[in-house]
C-alpha cells in the first residue's frame, strides 16, 4: 500500500513539474489538491488565476479539488486556524504526507515541515534544491505550456505579464531574475502538459496593476508597497 497524500497546487509550474514527478515516481498515492483561494476574490492566492479555471485543472488532472478559502488580508493566526481546520480534514482521510513545488526557500520549508509535524504529518518535496535553469528546461523539453499571470514591479516590468514562458522569455530576463521565479519574481497558469487529460482553453484579458502595503518589522520602518502586474486570464469553455 502506497502512502496517501495531497498535492499543494498552486496552478503553476513549479507545481505541474512536481506532480508529474510524483506520478512518474508512483511512491504516493495523490487523492487531492490543495488550493488556496482569496474568498473575496475567488482567485488563486498570489496567482490571481479565477477559481473557474482551477477546476479546469482540476478536471483535466483527474484530481478532486479542496479550495481553502482565505480572508482578503488574514492575519497569522486566522491563517493558521483555517489551514490547521482543512489539514486535519484531510488528514481524517487517512492521509500522511503534503507534497510541495518549493525548490529553495529555507525558510518556507521550515515552516510548512513545522506545520505538518504538529499535526503529525511528512512534507515532500520533489523539486527541492535542484538547479532552477535546469528545471525550466525539463518543464519546456517535457511539452508543458504556462503562462505568466503575475509579476512582481519590483524585478519585472509590465511586458512579461502574459507571455508564455519559453526560450526567448527565459532569455529576456534581468540577470538578478531566477528562472523559475522562486524568489516571487513572477507566478504562472499552466494550460497543457503530459499529466492532463485536455488543454485547459482560456483568452487574455486586461492587465491590471495592483499594489499592497509592505509588512512592517520595525515601527520605525517607512511604509511602502509592493506592485505587481495581474494578467487576467478568462475561460472559454
Amino acid at each position: 500500500m502506497k502512502p496517501k497524500a495531497l498535492f499543494n497546487w498552486s496552478s503553476g509550474k513549479d507545481s505541474a513539474l512536481a506532480l508529474y514527478k510524483i506520478l512518474k515516481e508512483d511512491q504516493f498515492e495523490v487523492t487531492t489538491l490543495l488550493t488556496s483561494i482569496n474568498k473575496e476574490f475567488q482567485r488563486i492566492s498570489m496567482h490571481g488565476v479565477n477559481v473557474s479555471l482551477l477546476e479546469k485543472q482540476a478536471e483535466s488532472l483527474g484530481f478532486p479539488l479542496v479550495k481553502m478559502e482565505i480572508p482578503k488580508e488574514p492575519s497569522m493566526e486566522e491563517y493558521s486556524e483555517i489551514m490547521s481546520k482543512t489539514m486535519n480534514e484531510i488528514k481524517s482521510q487517512g492521509v500522511t504526507h503534503s507534497i510541495f513545488g518549493d525548490i529553495f526557500l529555507e525558510d518556507l520549508r521550515k515552516y510548512r515541515e513545522d506545520q505538518l509535524r504538529s499535526i503529525g504529518m511528512e512534507g515532500v518535496f520533489p523539486l527541492w534544491k535542484q538547479n532552477t535553469t535546469d528545471l525550466i528546461n525539463e518543464f519546456l523539453s517535457l511539452g508543458f505550456k504556462t503562462i505568466v499571470t503575475c509579476v512582481n514591479e519590483t524585478y519585472l516590468d509590465k511586458s512579461f505579464a502574459g507571455r508564455i514562458i519559453d526560450q526567448d522569455f527565459i532569455k529576456d530576463l534581468p540577470k538578478n531574475v531566477d528562472p523559475c521565479g522562486e524568489n516571487g519574481e513572477f507566478h504562472t497558469f499552466t494550460f497543457d502538459g503530459p499529466i492532463f487529460k485536455n488543454p485547459i482553453q482560456f483568452e487574455i484579458g486586461e492587465i491590471v496593476k495592483k499594489t499592497y502595503p509592505k509588512p512592517k518589522s520595525d515601527e520605525n520602518e517607512e511604509d511602502g508597497e509592493y506592485a505587481f502586474w495581474f494578467c487576467d486570464l478568462i475561460s472559454t469553455k
